[in-house]
């Protein structure tokens, strides 16, 4: 499903107009957005949570030429299925 389309079925569930729908996605984007960034974690229990994993500095090689570099640590954003959806979507 693409953005367009979430948009889409968001609008048709809820009865809102597409430009109202879309203006809702995006702030939901937003604010993960936004929460993340702080460092915080975002939690919709039943849904899941949104939170971010710090991952170390690493090395690696490049498979073209094989010299050997240095992947810098990163702050990845990461999401953890609550149990409603686990079993949602594996019944």
């Amino acid at each position: 499903m693409t953005k367009a389309e979430l948009i889409s079925a968001v609008a048709e569930q809820s009865g809102l107009k597409k430009v109202e729908a879309e203006k809702a996605v995006a702030a939901f984007i937003d604010t993960v957005t936004t929460v993340l960034k702080q460092g915080d974690k975002l939690s919709l229990v039943g849904f899941g949570t949104f939170c971010t994993s710090e991952r170390a500095e690493r090395k690696g090689q490049n498979p073209q030429t094989g010299k050997k570099i240095n992947i810098p640590s990163a702050t990845v954003p990461k999401f953890k299925p609550g149990k409603t959806l686990k079993d949602a979507v594996n019944s």
